[in-house]
């Protein structure tokens, strides 16, 4: 079949409220995303489809799969770019070169109907491009740079959508004069428009009803709609600097002329971390996990260890949304250490919310008289 689809679900979807990807909510026992490739799958309009996704999102999508099943159609996964027209671009970089035409649908968009699909790509044929919309039903006011209000006439307006379907080589050819040109656009609809000029509108039974899924309140309003569980867990450590040990934090030898002292490597802010993620899920301290009177811990990497914590939370369903951590050391100064420990931590927890930071006391308390080192961290878990 010469026709294939673009789904776009690289996108984080913050004003959603939600701990993950949108499009991995469920609802009544399965996915937006699974529910949007369906769709697809069920309209035989389309040959094959290409999925854009966050690198990060891999694991919750290989995780869809063996539990909802994996939808055939979806014959390649593309990583997402920087902004959405990168991750279009991506996507249908993996489209195959003899396809005719291609639908861009935004995966956070379930409702979409086989009528829909078929008539922007039936467009797509006949006049370049296919996007499906609707009439704007309220009335629209008009700032003009002066304050004056005026009234646009609602008659002459309508809202796009998505899919939007066009000559797979023609928005191909716009997506590389964008990247030459730093177009910056919303969608597909503006850019081809903007190449071509002339841009083909579509509507179908049901459009009304494709809505895209964007708010809180849009999650809340499906039926049966549950949001995550949400958890909060707090840590708190402290070793005392000692001569012949190395310094290690977050994973990173720090060049100083003490270390901490401790049964294993003694990473104060890694200990602090595990605390915090252990307290999340009432899952007890690293004392109860990995206690000093046990010789398979003596001077192992706290790096390790962590690997251990995150693999026990996994097992239970939970995911890192972000975490926080503070070391506090008059010295050394850590600056120029802090962005490998946060790739270092990012890395164990599978997270790109990861902060790190570093604080002296102005000379106060043990840590200020360099005596030893303390770090706290905080973190949400998601369900």
């Amino acid at each position: 079949m010469n026709a294939w689809a673009v789904i776009v679900a690289a996108g984080r979807g913050e004003r959603s409220g939600l701990s993950q990807n949108k499009v991995f909510f469920e609802y009544d026992g399965r996915s937006v995303l699974s529910r949007c490739l369906d769709a697809f799958a069920a309209s035989a309009q389309v040959g094959g489809a290409v999925l854009v996704l966050s690198e990060n999102d891999r694991p919750a999508y290989e995780e869809l799969c063996r539990r909802e099943g994996a939808c055939p159609l979806v014959r390649t996964i593309v990583s997402g770019g920087a902004t959405r027209r990168d991750s279009v671009y991506n996507g249908l970089c993996a489209v195959p070169a003899d396809a005719e035409v291609v639908a861009i649908h935004d995966a956070a968009r379930p409702f979409v109907t086989g009528a829909i699909i078929k008539v922007t790509l039936d467009a797509a044929r006949q006049y370049g491009s296919g996007v499906i919309s609707t009439p704007v039903i309220d009335t629209i006011k008009q700032i003009q740079p002066d304050g004056k209000v005026t009234t646009v006439d609602r008659e002459t307006l309508r809202a796009v959508q998505t899919p939007q379907s066009f000559d797979y080589h023609k928005i191909m050819n716009a997506h590389r004069m964008a990247q030459a040109d730093g177009l910056a656009v919303t969608d597909d609809a503006m850019l081809y428009e903007y190449y071509y000029g002339n841009l083909r509108l579509v509507t179908a039974e049901g459009a009304e009803r494709n809505r895209k899924l964007t708010t809180k309140a849009d999650f809340e309003a499906l039926g049966g709609a549950k949001f995550p569980e949400l958890r909060v867990g707090q840590g708190y450590d402290a070793h005392r600097l000692k001569e012949g040990r190395k310094l290690i934090l977050c994973g990173v030898e720090v060049p100083h002329d003490r270390g901490l002292d401790g049964h294993s490597d003694a990473d104060v802010a890694v200990h602090a971390l595990m605390d915090a993620l252990l307290g999340a899920v009432g899952g007890g301290d690293i004392g109860k996990h990995f206690p000093d009177s046990d010789p398979a811990y003596k001077g192992i990497s706290s790096m390790k260890l962590l690997d251990h914590v995150m693999a026990l939370l996994c097992k239970q369903g939970w995911r890192v949304v972000n975490v926080d951590v503070t070391i506090v050391a008059q010295k050394p100064k850590l600056a120029q250490y802090i962005p490998q420990m946060r790739k270092n931590i990012a890395d164990a927890l599978q997270t790109e919310a990861v902060n790190v930071k570093a604080t002296t006391t102005e000379h106060m308390g043990f840590e200020g008289e360099e005596i030893g080192i303390s770090a706290q961290a905080v973190c949400l878990l998601g369900k």
